[in-house]
């Protein structure tokens, strides 16, 4: 989804955290869900770039004009998870474990629920590429399964040794052909992406075994391309708990027809249900920061849609990168405006 912004990525000399006070709680298996879950359904954000954010000197702001910590402000509006990517060895640090337990702990001291999106990459990914990490690029496909896994499992290890436990894992990032290429590419050899999704799996499953695991893919409106994907995965012994999509008005087409991209959305989420008896989550969404009119309808239409999904699988909705305004990296698909306050875009949430 990072289409938009990826020509204009910001690179800091160097890795220098701003992170709130946090202190570390328990150590057992029970979901972040301080704030008994009188709401099961997840409503929440990627706040993945707020360390950065904080680090350039960033301040985030409620409607009174008060400071606030950017993740304490979302549960005001009404969130109650949290969705965090994670890098393998990124080039200026953020993203890699230290930076994404550094946010985890965040969430876990406000009692919200946790969402760890592992991209398998030194950067981004996405349907345009899906690099491999720069230490895993002469593997050869058997110790790329391996270190797949090993490295699932010591992020998760290390969450879980300071007190966080997440709700949900993504093994991969909107994987519509696969992840690790070439080696993991779904339209080279569908069964070695479906091997790589299944070791993610396992390893998930050997830390966190409450955890559910989600399998992500882009266009959430694209039934063909996820019947090709999950199609694919099953016929060849893949494993996932979740369905999770991606859903972005532009991208189903320039005009931002909402409402025709949320009902085609709903339906493939239906198919989904009926055709694999998976649980669907929205795990990326967004429309432009200067039109929060139309992107709180947006929202509200599809949390109501998702909430809809048959047999009341539809788990829950991630806002992408709300706290961005216009002028961070270029992005200009957050829900903040340029002084820093939420726009009324995030009313849906409430």
């Amino acid at each position: 989804m990072k289409r938009i912004f990826l020509k204009v990525f910001l690179l800091l000399g160097c890795f220098s955290m701003f992170i709130w006070p946090v202190s570390c709680g328990d150590n057992n298996e029970t979901p972040n869900t301080d704030t008994a879950q009188t709401d099961s359904f997840a409503k929440g954000a990627d706040v993945s770039w707020v360390t950065e954010m904080e680090a350039s000197g960033h301040l985030f702001y409620n409607s009174s004009g008060t400071v606030m910590e950017c993740m304490a402000l979302l549960k005001s509006l009404g969130m109650n998870s949290i969705r965090l990517r994670a890098w393998v060895n990124p080039a200026n640090g953020w993203n890699n474990t230290a930076d994404v337990l550094a946010k985890a702990l965040r969430a876990k001291n406000l009692g919200m629920r946790i969402m760890i999106d592992f991209h398998y990459s030194d950067t981004w990914a996405d349907p345009s590429k899906q690099t491999k990490p720069s230490a895993w690029s002469s593997l050869n496909f058997n110790d790329l399964k391996i270190a797949l896994a090993d490295y699932t499992t010591s992020t998760l290890i290390t969450l879980k040794t300071n007190g966080i436990t997440p709700e949900w894992v993504q093994v991969g990032n909107e994987t519509d052909n696969g992840m690790l290429w070439d080696d993991g590419k779904a339209s080279l050899n569908m069964a070695n992406y479906a091997a790589l999704t299944t070791a993610g799996y396992n390893a998930v499953k050997s830390v966190f075994p409450k955890a559910k695991v989600i399998v992500h893919l882009s266009n959430g409106y694209n039934n063909s391309l996820y019947r090709w994907i999950f199609d694919g995965l099953k016929n060849n012994g893949g494993k996932w708990d979740v369905i999770g999509l991606s859903v972005y008005p532009y991208w189903f087409t320039t005009s931002n027809d909402w409402a025709g991209c949320n009902a085609q959305c709903l339906a493939n989420m239906n198919d989904m249900v009926s055709r694999y008896g998976s649980e669907v989550m929205v795990v990326e969404c967004g429309m432009s920061w200067d039109n929060p009119s139309a992107c709180k309808n947006f929202l509200t239409d599809l949390m109501t849609k998702v909430k809809s999904v048959n047999n009341h699988k539809g788990l829950g909705l991630f806002y992408w990168e709300p706290e961005c305004n216009a002028g961070w990296n270029n992005y200009t698909l957050g829900a903040f405006d340029n002084s820093g306050k939420p726009t009324a875009a995030l009313d849906a949430f409430k």
